[in-house]
């Protein structure tokens, strides 16, 4: 009896001391509350926020926010001696834009538009164009437009739309008809493409600044710009206007006219941050916890807002609410073993630009992260699901890079939060690419675990003005950040990191 005695008593401290850890645990979860999220989001998604786009003085004005807020809690700043880790952004401005025909000036988003991305400060004139119809090669279905074309050197003229099911490329934002098209002519050897639209007078300006990026653009020697039927009418010869129906049953070939063309573009460099607060662990604090989220969203056009209020308010609120709990632990004596870094990045509208900063200029090893846990909107339900709209939270990366994560993250669900936790996103199969579109990506190309926290898209109101705060469902908020909260929770106490037992394979972006 004794020596059995003895065999359980490891089994039984074990037992008080996760008991112990679980009652912190719901203790300091017991912070994050409706009222408090709702505070926060009410401050971060205001008009004075101005939508909060990155490098804006609405940007500026949420970083100073975030850092009052981490300050008051008194954790660490996180990149040397500030809170606030900036970082370049480049961005390209068109001054100049002109197009004619024969001598014929036409108008900026009346007849013409340059893709921002491929136009160069420069004048080009040319003799003619090629008409291409579509302008689509599959090998698949034996389409071929440039079948007898020469059209090296040239520029091409072709039809909007009419793409095969091959042309068309992959998902939202990763290719399409309209790059399709592109590619086939730069293979084709042309020197650019004039895609005609029927999109002309456009409804809304077309915007004259590029995207933004964290290394300076490069140059680019091939010239993609969308045209209206008037323009193509000129081009091909016609002295009215050339109907749709006309412009496909026009004859392939070439078609001479002057063609003059002459834009300035410069680059400007501007700035933006990352904010940063660390809350030091304990017997373990060379090892560490993410939390992240971003806290940029799509600003101003004119005087409407764009609020973002779940997109990213909603996280970004979580990550602060996060801290606020880990923060009160630690001054009741239960600081966490690992230590934490809580980081509200910007960039994200603009291609994950801070998280890709921050993971090429780390202030931490990236080797002794454990794990990013990434929130971004978490304070809505998704109507579009077939089982309950309200009480799941999607969850990305749980059969990814570590298969500790899963069990870890469904286990304090069920002791708990109890809601659905939803692993659509995780199929390989899925068209949205989820699992490549927030700041969590750039952690597990890194080899970090994730999971990435997310309520699905937010239909009409996505990456709309009408993004409020008086449409989050902060019961369900406050749910999904307590999920988070102890998740972090258990793996920042354990005595291992996660494993990073999955092979990394992923595509680029």
């Amino acid at each position: 009896m004794k020596k059995l005695l003895l065999l359980c008593l490891p089994f039984a401290t074990t037992l008080v001391m996760a008991q112990k850890g679980n009652d912190a645990s719901a203790k300091y979860a017991a912070l994050i509350t409706q009222q408090r999220l709702k505070e926060k989001l009410t401050i971060l998604a205001s008009d004075e926020m101005e939508g909060r786009e990155t490098a804006s003085p609405g940007q500026r004005k949420a970083a100073a926010y975030i850092e009052g807020f981490f300050k008051s809690l008194g954790l660490k700043p996180g990149n040397g001696d500030s809170y606030q880790q900036l970082y370049p952004v480049y961005q390209d401005i068109l001054s100049e834009k002109k197009l004619s025909v024969n001598g014929r000036s036409f108008e900026w988003d009346k007849d013409f538009m340059f893709s921002m991305q491929t136009i160069s400060t420069g004048n080009w004139k040319y003799n003619g164009v090629v008409f291409a119809g579509y302008g689509n090669v599959d090998s698949a279905t034996k389409v071929n437009d440039y079948a007898g074309l020469d059209v090296k050197g040239k520029l091409v003229l072709v039809l909007d739309g009419g793409a095969t099911a091959a042309s068309a490329g992959g998902g939202r934002g990763f290719g399409g008809p309209a790059m399709a098209k592109v590619n086939a002519a730069r293979r084709n050897g042309a020197a650019g493409i004039l895609v005609i639209s029927a999109d002309f007078p456009r409804r809304n300006p077309t915007s004259t600044k590029g995207r933004m990026s964290i290394t300076p653009p490069a140059a680019s020697s091939f010239l993609v710009a969308t045209v209206s039927e008037e323009v193509a009418s000129a081009l091909l010869g016609r002295t009215a206007r050339i109907s749709q129906a006309d412009l496909k049953a026009t004859t392939k070939g070439n078609y001479v006219s002057e063609v003059a063309i002459d834009a300035v573009k410069k680059t400007e460099t501007l700035e933006s941050s990352n904010v940063i607060g660390v809350l030091p662990g304990t017997d373990k604090k060379e090892e560490y916890i993410f939390l992240t989220g971003h806290y940029d969203h799509l600003g101003k056009q004119g005087n409407t807002i764009y609020y973002g209020a779940d997109d990213d308010g909603s996280g970004t609120v979580g990550v602060m609410q996060m801290a606020e709990a880990f923060a009160a632990a630690a001054k009741k004596g239960d600081k966490p073993r690992r230590t934490m870094i809580f980081m509200t990045v910007s960039g994200e509208e603009k291609g994950l630009l801070g998280s890709a900063y921050y993971s090429e200029h780390p202030t931490v090893d990236m080797d002794k992260v454990s794990v990013d846990l990434n929130t971004d909107m978490i304070g809505r339900g998704d109507s579009s699901r077939k089982a309950d709209t309200l009480n799941y939270i999607y969850v990305i990366g749980h059969d990814k890079l570590s298969s500790d994560l899963a069990p870890i993250n469904e286990s304090v669900n069920k002791q708990y939060v109890n809601i659905a936790l939803d692993y659509k996103y995780d199929d390989p199969n899925d068209q949205n690419r989820i699992y490549y579109r927030s700041d969590h990506y750039n952690f597990a190309r890194k080899g970090v675990p994730i999971l990435f926290f997310y309520d699905g898209m937010l239909g009409a109101d996505y990456h709309r003005p009408t993004d409020t705060v008086d449409k989050i469902q902060f019961g369900i908020m406050e749910k999904r950040t307590k999920l988070v909260f102890h998740t972090a929770w258990v793996i920042a106490n354990r005595d291992e990191m996660l494993k990073r037992d999955i092979p990394l394979t992923m595509p680029a972006r």
